[in-house]
């Protein structure tokens, strides 16, 4: 019997070594890409490290944390980053619900629809907001074009030349490329909801707007906690379709957190006032992050 029991534990022991072996490479490239810039940008941001002043860089612990929490240059974007995502995430989960109840029904054409739902999210983020330049272009958009033909607008306009149309069309271009991966997580939702459930309720008299207020949205509440702690993460971490269509203009109207790290980082060449910036946003959305899992778990539970 003891015998045995040494020969399990040796099996054991070498299928936790086979394990181990093969997952290395995993755990490395992890580390070399995710860890050590994690450990550099933490590093960083604890040093008064500025490329324009070389062989000054000297230890400051949390100073830069202080200043920037005292500064209005964090708490204007911060701001700004809050509208931006609280307005898209609404705009991506409202569309994406109503999109997936649709896709969810029985109708000619279907798996047709569901395939093309993929074109936007498969456009890399990049390439959909040089798309989304070309279109509001202020000279030869297709947006104005078609505005001035419906006659909604009687010259051209520069929709990303003020307030508030231009953090109206970043939110729509945003959220176009969101919208079906946001879908297809509802749609798979929706799809674990069984048929006897909602047959049950025609039979009692439920009508549409009952079977969806006490059956769809209950039932659908997990995955949709889920897709809001997702798209509000990706919201706060908006900068390449700034970066693109607005520059953080006009006026700073759109300097988003995402911003103003690549502001005090590549342009000011001040890396530990990035880094402590882009800690400070990390933070953030990990705090969020956590709010909407406790309020994913109460939900289950009750």
């Amino acid at each position: 019997m003891q015998a045995r029991n040494t020969a399990t534990a040796r099996k054991e022991m070498s299928q936790g070594a086979l394990a181990l072996f093969f997952s290395a490479p995993a755990v490395l490239i992890i580390a070399a890409t995710i860890l050590v810039p994690f450990g550099m940008a933490v590093f960083l941001s604890l040093h008064n490290w500025n490329l324009k002043r070389p062989g000054r860089e000297r230890f400051v612990g949390l100073e830069n944390y202080s200043d920037w929490l005292s500064d209005s240059d964090f708490w204007s974007p911060l701001q700004t980053t809050f509208t931006f995502a609280i307005m898209a995430v609404a705009v991506i989960i409202i569309v994406s619900l109503l999109i997936s109840l649709l896709l969810n029904e029985r109708f000619p054409g279907r798996g047709v629809l569901r395939a093309l739902l993929l074109v936007p999210w498969a456009i890399p983020s990049v390439v959909n907001a040089l798309l989304w330049k070309w279109l509001l272009n202020p000279q030869y958009g297709l947006v104005n074009a078609v505005f001035f033909e419906f006659g909604i607008i009687t010259e051209y306009q520069n929709m990303l030349g003020s307030m508030p149309s231009v953090m109206i069309w970043l939110v729509i271009a945003y959220s176009w490329i969101h919208i079906p991966l946001a879908t297809l997580l509802l749609l798979s939702g929706l799809q674990t909801i069984p048929d006897d459930i909602y047959e049950s309720a025609i039979v009692d008299g439920a009508g549409i707007r009952q079977r969806f207020l006490t059956i769809t949205l209950p039932l659908l509440r997990p995955m949709l906690s889920i897709v809001v702690i997702f798209e509000m993460i990706f919201a706060f971490k908006v900068f390449d379709i700034i970066f693109v269509l607005t520059a953080g203009g006009p006026a700073d109207a759109t300097n988003v957190l995402g911003w103003q790290i690549y502001t005090e980082t590549f342009r000011k060449l001040d890396f530990g006032a990035g880094s402590s910036i882009a800690m400070l946003l990390g933070a953030i959305t990990l705090a969020l992050a956590i709010l909407f899992y406790v309020f994913l778990d109460k939900g289950v539970e009750q």
